[in-house]
This record gives structure tokens, C-alpha cells and sequence, in this order.
């Protein structure tokens, strides 16, 4: 235990000189769960220690080492969800591994899971070698040790799954050994991970709208950590219900054209890759149907539109929404909030102004 706390501040010591002086590739930003890291401008000789010590703390305890003479070069984005965490992570050739000894003093007490975005990468376990070529997913139990090589760099997704969410969400105890997908259910995992941090960065990047709109925010992220959850529990074979697996692969498909008017079932079921039946029936297991849902999701993604854009006209967030109509998206906003859409937009240009239901 002592020695574990010891290491903890060393890395929290180096991390902080790391984050000093304001220079771009110094600095760790966080808001709302987001870290970023880089090593860009770090000297090279600090580098690798540093971004050993950026991933214990953020991520995976590794140890890496470089293939050639080059000095090492890395950028990683984190985002902490409520149940798991998101990375994208980006570095050229090198090798990291994770043997007992680290494992030991940084225990992760969870399943990862790697999404290949670009270089194919090996992975050598207890059991032998896999290779993992991109859009292919890799999900393995990160306390048993592994090394894992990219010879042309990295650039991958990765996802840590808590040993207790996993279990909760697979009803498996533990994943016995490491697992290489590449189904749809391991594309539509790729997607949608890529845009969840890709939301969260752009959110941050403009404060203001990312602090006016943080509760539909919050609920998009609480969507798609839930449709991840499922996913993964369908490439690891848990034996759950198919129809969370096509809701999944439905919700996905929704939220990246959610604001396209042509979004009917025949689309959705076709990006989902299931029939129309098995469609209706997905939703109606979770105790809604597709209209309903593509509904709500746009109404609520309205109602954060006008409330952080007071400059858009009601027919103009409309559109942006997905409504082909501005009277139906007017009367299905008042029939669902008890208030005009027009009243939230006014409110928001005037922060004084209580909106009423009139």
C-alpha cells in the first residue's frame, strides 16, 4: 500500500511539472469529465515517463518502449462517463505491455476494449498472438498481463469497462480470455465512440454553448454510454436479449442522422441491419416505438437549441431537428414541454425572462 501511494504522487508530481507554464503540449484541461494530453512539445526524454504516467492515472497502467531511434509521440483524449471511460489515443511505432509487476501495482479492475481506427497493432497474451487490423475491436481483461506492438503507429478508441459494470451488463463474472470482433455491432461501437468524444471536445471548445446546453448533453452521453454497454455485452457472446443488441445497433444509427427528415423506419432498419418487425419489436421491449422515440430526441435536442441559440428563428431550429414542419414541431414542443418553443428562445435571449406556457 505504501508503495502504491508512493507512485501515485510521484506520477501526480510529474503529471503537474508536465502541466506548468501554460505551453500547448503541457497542459491537461478538464471540464466536464474531458481531459487532453500531448506530448508534443515535451522534452523527448521525459516523454515516455510522462505518458506512462498520464495513462495510470487516466486510463491503463502500461510501460512502454520505442521500436526505433525516433522519440516518442503521443496525444490522448479522455472522457470520464458515468459508467466507463472513453480515449482516443494516437502515437507513433512503439510497444507497451502490461506484466504482472504492473499489473500488481496498479490494478485496473476492468475489461478494455480497443477499437483499431488506423495501423494494425499485435496482441500477445498468455495464450498466444492476435493481430488486430482497423475496424476490428479487441476486448480483453485488462489485470492479466499482455503486450501489445504497433509497428506503423497507433491510432485506436479505447474503452474501460469497470469489472462490476461489465458484469452487470454481460451477467458474465469474467471475460476468460481476449476477444477479436469485427461484426456490425463492432463498427456501429466504433462510430459511436467516436462521436461521443468528438461531441464533448467540440462542447468544449465553445464554453458557452457547453455550459447552456449541458442537460441535453448529459442525456445524449447517458444514450449512447447505455448503447456502448450493449454492444460490448453482444461481442463478448453474454447470451442477452438480441433485441438490445438491435436497439443498440437503432439508437446508434438515429443519433447520427437524428437531424435528417427523411429518417423512417425502412432507413433505420436497413442501417441497423434487422428487419422492420425486428425494429418495432426492439423498441417495444424497452416500452416505446421508433416514432416516439425519434420524437422525443428531437424535441429534446430542440428545446437545448433554442435555449443556447436565441439567435435562430423557431422554423430554423426546426429544420435543424429534423422536422419537415414548423406548425407540427410548434405544436408537438408545446404538447410535450407545456410551454411554446417560442417562450424558451425568448427566454434565452433575455436571461431575466421567465418562460410561461401561454
Amino acid at each position: 500500500m505504501g508503495k502504491r501511494l508512493a507512485d501515485k504522487r510521484l506520477a501526480d508530481k510529474r503529471l503537474a511539472a508536465a502541466m506548468d507554464g501554460g505551453h500547448p503540449g503541457r497542459r491537461w484541461s478538464v471540464a466536464r469529465g474531458l481531459s487532453t494530453f500531448s506530448t508534443a512539445d515535451l522534452p523527448a526524454e521525459q516523454r515516455i515517463g510522462l505518458w506512462e504516467d498520464h495513462n495510470r492515472a487516466a486510463l491503463i497502467g502500461l510501460r512502454c518502449r520505442m521500436l526505433g531511434e525516433d522519440p516518442f509521440d503521443g496525444a490522448e483524449q479522455n472522457l470520464q462517463l458515468d459508467r466507463v471511460h472513453l480515449a482516443r489515443v494516437r502515437g507513433n511505432a512503439h510497444v507497451v505491455e502490461r506484466p504482472a509487476e504492473v499489473i500488481r501495482r496498479s490494478p485496473a479492475d476492468a475489461i478494455a476494449v480497443y477499437v483499431a481506427v488506423a495501423g494494425e497493432a499485435f496482441f500477445y497474451h498468455g495464450d498466444g498472438v492476435l493481430v488486430l487490423k482497423p475496424g476490428q475491436v479487441l476486448i480483453c481483461d485488462a489485470d492479466r498481463p499482455f503486450m501489445r506492438g504497433f509497428s506503423r503507429g497507433l491510432e485506436e478508441l479505447a474503452i474501460k469497462v469497470p469489472r462490476g459494470v461489465f458484469e452487470a451488463s454481460t451477467g458474465l463474472a469474467e471475460l476468460r480470455g481476449p476477444v477479436v470482433r469485427e461484426e456490425r455491432s463492432a463498427r456501429t461501437l466504433g462510430r459511436l465512440a467516436h462521436r461521443t468524444l468528438r461531441d464533448q471536445v467540440a462542447n468544449e471548445r465553445d464554453r458557452a454553448v457547453d455550459e447552456r446546453d449541458r442537460a441535453v448533453g448529459e442525456r445524449d452521453r447517458a444514450a449512447d454510454e447505455e448503447s456502448l454497454l450493449a454492444l460490448v455485452a453482444s461481442m463478448v457472446g453474454s447470451g442477452r436479449d438480441p433485441g438490445a443488441v438491435h436497439l443498440a445497433n437503432a439508437r446508434a444509427f438515429i443519433e447520427e442522422h437524428l437531424t435528417e427528415i427523411g429518417l423512417t423506419a425502412a432507413r433505420v432498419a436497413a442501417g441497423a441491419g434487422i428487419s422492420e418487425r425486428h425494429l418495432s419489436r426492439a423498441f417495444a421491449s424497452s416500452g416505446t416505438s421508433l416514432p416516439q422515440f425519434v420524437l422525443g430526441r428531437r424535441l429534446e435536442r430542440a428545446k437545448a437549441l433554442l435555449a443556447a441559440s436565441p439567435s435562430m428563428t423557431v422554423a430554423e431550429v426546426a429544420v435543424a431537428c429534423g422536422f419537415g414542419s414548423a406548425a407540427h414541431f410548434s405544436h408537438v414542443f408545446r404538447e410535450r414541454f407545456g410551454v411554446r418553443a417560442s417562450e424558451i428562445r425568448r427566454a434565452a435571449g433575455d436571461p431575466g425572462h421567465a418562460a410561461g406556457g401561454a
